[in-house]
């Protein structure tokens, strides 16, 4: 999955110091990200490129993370012009061109951009927040508030049903590939409950034997996934929710349309119901 790095080590700990010359600039435009891509490799600017067109490169910057001994930061007032060799390209690359570890860069980038685009002003006060210095938060100077990057509980739900796997395609989406039934948590419910009802509501079918399976980090939608596998309980008729699938349908296990995981925990789920490792 995304977040499975060999052995590259990950810190999310908050060190906001200088950048170095090596260290990785992360520039997001809605849903684009500033690459270079290469014999399917990932490159994102550094700072020692810019160094010389950009005198002032390392005044303005925003830590975010790091990865073994590269840091990665957030540039506020950066030019994509300034990196002429590097083209805004749909954040969706991440899937496809590697290495991992720059990969989960990122989406991992991409979830603290959106976040941090989200609340530039106070919740409470309406007054204009500040990067706090000693944690990756935002304070309000006015009232004191603070707020810390946003993560949703989900669910990602495998329901079987003998040797058969529920899946589906999401109503409303560009790409066709087939998923499993997911959703997020609801306030003063536990995963298990969530499980269940995201089930009902989305198909109309009953589950039991819920358990526990692995979690993801899923920066495209803010999230920390729980995966789930699940056994039908009752009447296998399918009762669609148009407004949140296009299509849902029980698989054979031989018939689960991929031969190949990839970054997400969807996907393992699936295939590892098809090698029958779903015990």
């Amino acid at each position: 999955m995304i977040q499975d790095l060999e052995n590259h080590i990950f810190h999310n700990e908050y060190q906001p110091v200088p950048p170095k010359k090596t260290d990785c600039i992360l520039y997001y435009e809605k849903h684009s990200v500033l690459v270079h891509t290469s014999h399917d490799l990932l490159i994102f600017p550094s700072f020692g490129e810019l160094e010389q067109t950009v005198p002032d490169i390392y005044k303005n910057y925003v830590y975010l993370f790091s990865i073994d001994e590269t840091r990665y930061y957030l540039v506020p007032s950066f030019c994509p012009k300034w990196a002429p060799d590097f083209t805004l390209e749909d954040i969706s690359v991440f899937r496809t061109f590697g290495p991992r570890k720059h990969a989960f860069a990122l989406i991992t980038g991409f979830h603290l951009f959106t976040w941090y685009q989200t609340h530039r002003f106070c919740g409470a006060c309406g007054h204009e927040n500040v990067h706090d210095k000693k944690e990756r938060m935002m304070l309000c100077p006015a009232c004191g508030n603070t707020q810390y990057p946003r993560i949703s509980p989900a669910v990602i739900v495998a329901v079987r049903n003998g040797e058969k796997l529920l899946l589906s395609k999401y109503a409303g989406r560009n790409h066709t590939r087939y998923a499993l039934i997911a959703g997020f948590a609801e306030i003063g419910e536990t995963l298990e409950e969530t499980v269940k009802r995201e089930v009902m509501e989305e198909v109309g079918l009953k589950v039991k034997n819920i358990h526990y399976y692995k979690s993801q980090p899923w920066a495209l939608s803010g999230s920390l996934l729980s995966g789930f596998y699940c056994d039908l309980d009752g009447d296998d008729q399918i009762t669609l929710d148009e407004t949140e699938l296009a299509v849902a349908e029980w698989f054979e296990r031989k018939e689960i349309p991929y031969e190949d995981y990839d970054v997400s925990l969807t996907r393992e789920m699936m295939l590892q119901f098809k090698k029958g490792l779903d015990t």
